[in-house]
C-alpha cells in the first residue's frame, strides 16, 4: 500500500506543482494592450523591426540599421552611407506609419474582449484587417533587407555576416582570417 501511495505520489507531484504554478501571463493583466508588452508597443510606435525581417537578415539580405551601426567596418562609401540613411528613414516612416494603426487595432480588441462584447461573426473580419496592416509591415521591414542588399557588394555582404556572427571569417590563402574579418 505505501509503495502504491508513494508511486502516486511521485507520479501526480509534476502535475500537482504545475497547477499551482502562476500562469506565464500572470502580472500581464494591467497592461495598456494586454497582447502587448510596453517594448512591442514601443518598437510599434517608433518602426523598429522587431524580428519581422530575420528571415532576410539571416539569409544574407542585410538591414539599414546595422548596416549603418557597422558602416566604417564595411567600409561603405559616402554614396552607399547616404543611400543607406535615406533607406532606414523611409522604412521607419513607413513602419510607424503602420504601427499606430496596429496598436490601435489591438486597443480596439482589447477593450471588446474587456467589456465583454466579442462576437464570433465580428472576430474575425477584425481580426483580418489586423493581419493586413501586420503583413504591411512585415513587407516594410523585407523589402528594407531587398533593397539594403543591393546597395552591398557580395563581400561587404559576406563581411556583415560575419560582423553579425552569422557566418566565420573567410580563410586567406596562408589559412589566417583577412584583416579586419575576425569577428569582434
Amino acid at each position: 500500500m505505501k509503495t502504491a501511495l508513494l508511486a502516486a505520489a511521485i507520479f501526480l507531484a509534476p502535475a500537482l506543482a504545475a497547477a499551482d504554478s502562476p500562469s506565464p501571463y500572470a502580472g500581464q493583466k494591467h497592461r495598456d494592450v494586454k497582447a502587448l508588452s510596453a517594448r512591442e508597443i514601443d518598437d510599434l510606435l517608433t518602426g523598429r523591426g522587431m524580428g519581422l525581417a530575420k528571415t532576410a537578415e539571416l539569409n544574407g539580405y542585410p538591414g539599414p540599421m546595422h548596416v549603418l551601426d557597422l558602416a566604417d567596418r564595411l567600409a561603405l562609401t559616402p554614396e552607399q552611407r547616404a543611400a543607406t540613411e535615406a533607406l532606414l528613414a523611409t522604412m521607419k516612416t513607413d513602419a510607424r506609419r503602420l504601427g499606430a494603426p496596429i496598436l490601435d487595432a489591438e486597443r480596439a480588441l482589447d477593450r471588446e474582449f474587456a467589456a465583454g462584447g466579442v462576437e464570433e461573426r465580428d472576430l474575425r473580419a477584425r481580426l483580418a484587417a489586423l493581419a493586413a496592416l501586420q503583413g504591411e509591415l512585415r513587407f516594410v521591414h523585407l523589402r528594407a533587407h531587398l533593397a539594403q542588399a543591393a546597395l552591398l557588394t557580395a563581400g561587404q555582404r559576406q563581411h556583415y555576416d560575419v560582423l553579425r556572427g552569422y557566418a566565420d571569417a573567410p580563410a586567406a590563402e596562408d589559412g589566417h582570417a583577412p584583416h579586419g574579418a575576425h569577428r569582434h
